[in-house]
Parts: structure tokens; sequence; C-alpha cells
């Protein structure tokens, strides 16, 4: 009886509720939901229902009082609003990793740092150049982020076989470029600068730093407060899902109550048993309602808000995004455009050849250290799934590109993540081809 009370009561919902939980803590998961939303947004546009389904997007949804008027497409609510939490959980796993995690190693880190930076230029240089001068040049930025979803997923398919210091290297290389290009993103497809708005929005920042600091813990109204940061820089010129990236870095590591706090509360519970819930008194209740508080406390916001909207931006709010903008019209006008091929050779070719080009360079300089089962076979190898680029370049597509080139655009970009998502896999089946061997003599 003892050993069933130290548990956590079953209810008939666990049955349903704990294999799903297994089953979102698995990431790559995401990345198949993914691949069904953009295969369904494909065949919808290429369908009779074409007309219908991209007039969905532009459905207007806002608010209205008098003469004020707030609205925007259903579009740009996704793109632009749902694609915050997007960032902001990004932004929380970048801190995470840096603070608490492998990364908080500064030469560690500075191998994922310079496989980013040579992944996001040197394919916005090969780009450029292939570009100047034509109507599309101003997409450069298109090119420059890794989609994480699809690479962990395309890792996932190899199981095993795949070094743990390699998952490290790709993820957190896809987390700093996914941040790098929204800065991109920020500073290069913003509008006409409005510094009212502007100061705003800092202003905002500054409660939000001014608030934790004070010890103000309730969620709820950092979200309140974010909301209208938010509200601030859509009017600013200033890209608004910046509000996630920079509320997320902001968010503290360290949990309120320290372990030794919470284990003495929790012997307190231990030392004093209670009765059943009739013969509670008001004392225990109050210990209880403790012990609960410091249980939550003692895992730092980061940590907290990651697990609870992870999830929802993996198995929501991604193939949400990807059923709104993955939807082109194929045709064979487009195959062979100049923006199409730009594109196609930004993350095929550009992408590898910049995240094995500076990660070998920071290595040789000594800013970095490269793990000893992570062969510059593996980062070359591995180079080659980070021309993944759906998620973000289809962002950056429909700011930087103009209605007769984005479906081209977006044709490069689905290309070349079907080659490169090709080419990475197998290169990489390839070269741990032995050490699945080991495994299965095992």
């Amino acid at each position: 009886m003892e050993n069933n009370l130290s548990r956590l009561p079953r209810e008939f919902a666990d049955r349903f509720t704990k294999p799903f939980s297994r089953f979102v803590r698995i990431e790559s998961a995401a990345a198949v939901v993914l691949l069904v939303f953009t295969l369904g947004a494909l065949t919808l546009s290429n369908s009779p229902w074409s007309r219908e389904f991209v007039a969905l997007w532009e459905t207007p949804l806002g608010l209205r009082l008098g003469s004020f008027e707030f609205s925007r497409s259903l579009q740009h609510w996704i793109n632009d609003g749902l694609m915050t939490l997007f960032f902001f959980v990004v932004a929380l796993e970048l801190k995470r990793e840096l603070v608490l995690g492998e990364l908080s190693n500064p030469r560690m880190a500075g191998l994922s740092f310079a496989g980013a930076l040579g992944g996001m230029v040197v394919p916005a240089v090969l780009y450029a150049a292939l570009q100047g001068g034509e109507p599309g040049a101003h997409g450069w930025g298109t090119v420059m982020a890794t989609d994480t979803a699809f690479l962990v997923g395309c890792l996932a398919l190899l199981g095993s076989r795949i070094p743990q210091s390699l998952r490290l290297f790709l993820l957190s290389l896809a987390i700093f470029d996914d941040v790098g290009a929204i800065l991109v993103v920020a500073i290069g497809y913003g509008g006409e600068l409005n510094w009212v708005a502007i100061v705003l929005g800092a202003l905002g920042f500054a409660i939000v730093f001014a608030a934790a600091r004070t010890g103000i813990r309730s969620v709820p109204i950092y979200f309140l407060i974010g909301g209208l940061i938010w509200l601030a820089l859509d009017a600013s010129g200033v890209h608004a899902t910046i509000t996630g990236v920079l509320l997320g870095l902001m968010t503290p590591t360290g949990g309120w109550v320290s372990n030794k706090r919470l284990h003495a509360i929790l012997d307190r519970l231990h030392a004093h048993p209670r009765g059943d819930s009739a013969s509670e008194t008001g004392s225990d209740r109050k210990d209880l309602v403790l012990a609960r508080v410091a249980t939550r406390e003692a895992l730092s916001p980061v940590e907290r808000l990651e697990m609870a909207l992870h999830p929802w931006v993996g198995f929501a709010i991604m193939p949400l995004f990807a059923f709104a903008n993955a939807g082109i019209p194929l045709s064979s006008e487009d195959f062979g455009g100049s923006v199409t091929v730009a594109i196609f050779a930004g993350f095929a070719l550009g992408k590898p050849v910049g995240v094995l080009a500076l990660s070998w360079l920071a290595v040789r300089l000594g800013i970095a250290t490269r793990p000893p089962d992570l062969s510059w076979g593996l980062i070359a190898a591995g180079g080659l799934l980070t021309g993944i680029g759906f998620t973000m370049a289809l962002f950056i597509a429909d700011l930087a590109f103009d209605q007769h080139l984005l479906g081209a655009a977006k044709l490069g970009i689905l290309s070349a993540s079907a080659v490169s998502a090709a080419a990475g896999v197998l290169a990489l089946a390839w070269l741990t081809r032995k050490r699945s061997m080991v495994d299965v003599r095992r």
C-alpha cells in the first residue's frame, strides 16, 4: 500500500495521455506532421479548389471599435503572430543550451556558432552573386536558415548510428541560424521605422526586465506585456516576431526555489504525514499548497515554458504555418528560373560549403573545439542536411519577393530541401555503415 501511495493516482485518461506525452517528446515526430501538412497544401493549391484555398488565407481578421480598426489577414496572424511563439521557443532552447546544457562550454558552442555563421553568409553571398542586378536580388535572406524539425527528422531515420556529438552540433547550429535569420528579418526586411512605436516596445522590454528583477513570476502577466510589445513592434517597421526572440533570451534559467529548500519543504510533509482529505486541517492544506508551489518553482522558467509550449509549436503552429505558406501552383515556367536556381544553389551548395569551411577555420584558429567522434566527414555530410530550409525560408520569402516571383522562390526552397535531405541521409548512412554493422553484431 505504501508503494502505491508514493505515486500519483492513476486515471482512465492516463492510458491515452501518457503514450501521447511520450509521443510529443520525440521531436522528430513533428517533422512527420509538418510533411503531411506541406503535402496537403501542395495538393490543394494544384487542385480545382486552389482559388478558394489561396483566398482562405487572405480572410481579414481583426477588431473594430467605432472609427478604430485593427485588422490583418489570417496568413499575417499566422506568420507574424503565431510564429512569434515559434521563435520564443527557439530562443528558450538556445538559452537553455548555452547556460545549462553542453553549449555552456564556450569552445563547444563556438563550433556550432561558426558552422551557423558560415551556413548563413556563404549561401547569401552565392545567392547575391547569382542574382546580381536581377529582380529577385532582395531575396538573399531566404537561403540563410535551416529547418530544425526536418533536420531532426532526417537524423531520426538513422537512429543510433549517428553519434550524439553530431546531433548536438546540427541542432544547436540550426537554432543559432534561426535566431540569426530572424535578426536579419528584423533589420533587412522591415518597413519604414516608427520611432515612437520602437520606444514603446523598448519600454515594454524594460518593464519585463524590471518585473523579473522584482520577483514577479506570473506567466499570464508576462504574456500580456509580451502581447503589448508585439503590437508596438508590429507598428514600428521592425518585424514583430523579434519579440519572441528577445523575450526568450530574457527568460531566467534559474529556479526560484533551490533544490535545498525544495527538499526541506518536502521533508516537512514527510515528517508529519497527513490523514485523508476529510481530516486535514487548514494548516495541512497550507503545507500541501506550499509543496505544490515549491515543486513547480524549482524548475527554471526556461524549462517550464519550453515543456509547455514545445508540443504546441511542433504539432500545431509549424504545421499550420506550412499549410498556409507551402501551397504553390506548380508551373513548368518556374523550373530553371533564375530565382529558383539561385535559391537551390544557395541551399544545396552554399549551406554545406559554408558550414564545413567556417567550422574548420574556427577549429584551426583555436576558437572552437571538435569532439573526437565528430569527424570532418560527418560534419560535411551533416552540412548537407542544413540545406533543408523549409520553415524560415518560406517565412522570409513571403517578405522578400513580389507575388510574381514568390512561386519560383517556393519551388527553389522545396526542391533544395528535398535534395538536401536525400543527399544528407544517404551520405550519413554511408559514413556510419561500419558503426551500424558493429551494432548488429552486438
